[in-house]
C-alpha cells in the first residue's frame, strides 16, 4: 500500500488548568469559531480527517476537564494518547504550574521521557494582562524538557494550526513519512535557532 492510500489514526489529548482555552483552541481548529464565554468541560472526544503530505490522517482530539476532579479519566486519556498539548494562559502563572505537574504525570504514566509533548501558552491577545514571560518558558520547555513550545490565541486565531501541525508531526508523522522531521527531532534542542518560527507571536511586545 502506498503512502497516498494509507490512512493513519492519531490521538491527541489537551490538558491544562480550567479556563486556559483548551476547548477554544480545539474549536478554532475544528470549526474556525471562537466562543468567548467559558464552558466547563468534563471530557469530550472530537474526530477530524486531516491531510498531511497526501496522507489522510484521522485525528482524535480529547478535550479534558481542567478541574482535576476526574483522575481516573485523565489517566486513561494519557495512557491511550499519542501526543499531548499542555495548555496554560499567559495571564495566569498558576496555570503554568499546572502544566509542570501534568507533564510529570504524563511521563510517569507513559514511562517514556521522549513522549511527544507540545506546551502552548494561550491568550496572547491579552497583552496587557500577561504575567508569564515567553522567554522563560521557552528556555524551560525546549532546553530543559526537550519539548516544543509556542504561544497562541484562540480568539485571534494565532498559531492554532501550527500547534496542531506540531502535535501531528510529533505523534507519528516524522518517523513514518518524513526523514527530515526525524533529523530535526534527533538534533533538537541543539539547533533551536533552526526551529520553525512558531514563537514569533503576533502579540504585543512586552517590555
Amino acid at each position: 500500500m502506498s503512502f497516498e492510500e494509507k490512512k493513519t489514526e492519531v490521538r491527541l489529548v489537551f490538558l491544562g488548568a480550567a479556563a486556559v482555552g483548551k476547548t477554544a483552541l480545539i474549536q478554532r481548529f475544528l470549526k474556525d469559531t471562537f466562543e468567548p464565554k467559558h464552558r466547563r468541560t468534563v471530557e469530550e472526544l472530537h474526530r477530524k480527517e486531516y491531510e498531511v503530505g497526501g496522507v489522510k490522517v484521522v485525528i482524535n482530539i480529547m478535550d479534558t476537564s481542567g478541574s482535576y476532579s476526574f483522575p481516573a479519566m485523565r489517566k486513561l486519556s494519557i495512557q491511550n494518547s499519542d501526543a499531548f498539548a499542555l495548555v496554560y494562559a499567559v495571564d495566569d502563572p498558576e496555570s503554568l504550574e499546572a502544566v509542570k505537574s501534568l507533564r510529570e504525570e504524563i511521563l510517569e504514566i507513559k514511562e517514556d521521557k521522549f513522549t511527544p509533548i507540545v506546551v502552548i501558552g494561550n491568550k496572547i491577545d491579552r497583552c496587557n494582562e500577561r504575567q508569564v514571560s515567553s522567554e522563560d518558558v521557552l528556555s524551560t520547555v525546549e532546553l530543559d524538557w526537550n519539548h516544543s513550545f509556542l504561544e497562541s490565541s484562540a480568539k485571534d486565531n494565532i498559531n492554532v494550526l501550527e500547534a496542531f501541525r506540531e502535535l501531528l508531526q510529533q505523534a507519528n508523522l516524522p518517523s513514518r513519512l518524513s526523514p527530515a522531521f526525524c533529523r530535526r527531532r534527533e538534533t533538537f534542542p541543539k539547533e533551536v535557532n533552526k526551529r520553525p518560527p512558531m514563537n514569533k507571536t503576533n502579540s504585543c511586545l512586552i517590555s
